[in-house]
């Protein structure tokens, strides 16, 4: 059986399990978070980016970076679950390289996540020499680093699979992640798990790390002693993000595992996907906007100054 027949039976399957249960109207809740999540990111990013002092401190340049990851990453989800709920036909090379832009954008903001923890742990561990080793423009090239090495895998995977295929595939009337890179696991591309599973290894103990010297170095200080203190909430919150940041990749791993297990119903396969991409990939990039806000105290000023200034403007305006 050819490849192209094999997707067609897939993509229909897959269709007749959405239209059985009903879960295209998951594409409502997916369409309010994501418009509600687009319309604050550009608002901080407004205010990083209107700022000197913002645009000149490596933290909110990485918080900036997160948030275009996630803007991209959301308008791409949002696309894809429209198309798939109102049955478009899109070709499949297409598909393909929505799903590429997408693991781009994903990995891109776990990667900024996580490097936002050494900035922390650099800017506490060597508080003299931190401006120094981590100038404005180091960190934009190390931000360009990152998007080029969240790019790789998943650019180079499309070419390869394309150059070995050779044909065209066509129209595909469903679009999802897991079937295009599941037929590229069957067609011999098993460091797919390999890739998804160093990355996170990689990040997490890093993370890991920072965070165990980061208390280690603090711990004589007092900040640890309060229940409520700074320190314990933005830790508490950092490590809410980070789980919610990290959670939907992994069961997204999980969801290519089971892609082609016979002993697991189609049904349950179509709803992990179904919650994974409506629900828990949209959570953190729901949360993070607003927990920078509130977390960076900065960014909540610079944003009132911002809506005084505006107000202040109209009501001239107007008079």
């Amino acid at each position: 059986m050819t490849s192209a027949v094999l997707i067609s039976n897939v993509t229909q399957e897959w269709v007749e399990s959405l239209r059985r249960w009903h879960l295209e109207f998951f594409f409502i809740p997916t369409t309010v978070v994501t418009l509600a999540t687009l319309l604050a990111n550009p608002v901080l990013l407004m205010c990083i980016c209107l700022t000197r002092a913002l645009r000149r401190e490596t933290r909110y340049l990485l918080v900036a970076n997160t948030l275009t990851a996630d803007m991209l990453f959301l308008v791409l989800n949002l696309s894809t679950v429209i198309c798939n709920a109102a049955r478009a036909q899109i070709p499949w090379l297409l598909c393909e390289v929505i799903t590429a832009v997408s693991i781009t954008a994903y990995c891109c903001a776990i990667l900024t996540v996580t490097l936002m923890v050494v900035d922390t742990y650099a800017a506490v561990r060597w508080p003299l020499h931190y401006h120094d080793i981590l100038p404005p423009s180091r960190t934009h090239r190390i931000l360009v680093g990152l998007w080029v090495v969240a790019a790789i895998y998943p650019f180079t995977l499309v070419i390869l699979m394309e150059v070995k295929r050779g044909s065209p595939h066509g129209n595909v009337a469903l679009c999802l992640a897991v079937i295009s890179l599941g037929f590229n696991q069957v067609e011999g591309t098993m460091g797919i798990h390999i890739y998804f599973f160093v990355a996170a290894l990689v990040c997490t103990l890093l993370i890991f790390y920072c965070y165990i010297r980061l208390y280690m170095v603090t711990r004589t200080q007092g900040i640890w002693q309060n229940r409520f203190s700074r320190a314990r909430v933005t830790l508490l919150a950092h490590g809410l993000l980070l789980l919610l940041y990290f959670a939907p990749g992994f069961v997204f791993t999980m969801e290519l595992f089971l892609f082609h297990r016979r002993d697991i119903s189609q049904d349950v396969r179509v709803w992990i996907s179904t919650v994974n991409m409506c629900v828990f990939m949209l959570l953190p990039r729901a949360f993070a906007p607003y927990l920078y806000g509130l977390r960076y105290r900065e960014i909540s000023d610079t944003l009132m100054q911002l809506l005084h200034q505006h107000r202040r403007l109209s009501q001239v305006t107007v008079s």
